[in-house]
């Protein structure tokens, strides 16, 4: 086991630890306005290009397809994403890494773009620090899926390959804190 997997594996735990209340918290709330089991569950592009199950809180209703009440500042505070840090602790993301995404992008990448799939995806990144609000961005194009396709992505693949260059324990120490702050 190296240095980066025993680090995920005790910040994990100690964040399921210190959050588990919020996530149980925040689940009886998602439950409730989405009228249905407040985890929601995706197939997303893993280490190597594995599909993997990732973890989040609901926050769209199933039904009307809008997001809830709450849902909105789950979001806001990344309180959805939470239920990731069991991702991190069964071994399928890492606290740093390129954030996973659905198929059809990470799995697509050619020649050295593809290095980003030897990286275990992660909760947070220098990428998605710098999108932290890539919904609202998006919300604001007149062709949300051309943007993100022809900006955003391509820009990610730049950042993510920069870190799988240059990552160190002290890197994701420092991307740790930038999150935090």
């Amino acid at each position: 086991m190296n240095l980066k997997r025993i680090f995920d594996l005790l910040f994990s735990i100690a964040a399921l630890i210190l959050v588990g209340w919020i996530i149980i918290l925040c689940f009886i709330i998602a439950s409730f306005e989405t009228q249905s089991n407040g985890i929601f569950k995706q197939k997303r592009i893993g280490q190597f290009g594995r599909l993997f199950t990732i973890y989040k809180l609901k926050t769209i209703h199933p039904k009307t397809e809008q997001i809830t009440f709450f849902g909105k500042y789950f979001r806001k505070y990344k309180l959805d994403e939470f239920p990731q840090f069991y991702n991190v602790f069964i071994g399928d993301m890492s606290i740093v890494g390129p954030r996973p995404d659905v198929p059809g992008y990470y799995d697509r990448l050619i020649g050295e773009d593809r290095k980003i799939l030897e990286l275990k995806p992660g909760i947070t990144s220098e990428a998605s620090l710098k999108y932290y609000n890539e919904d609202a961005i998006l919300e604001q194009q007149q062709d949300p899926i051309l943007y993100n396709d022809s900006v955003i992505f391509p820009d990610k693949v730049k950042m993510n390959l920069e870190y799988y260059y240059h990552r160190s324990f002290s890197v994701d120490l420092k991307i740790i804190w930038k999150t935090i702050l």
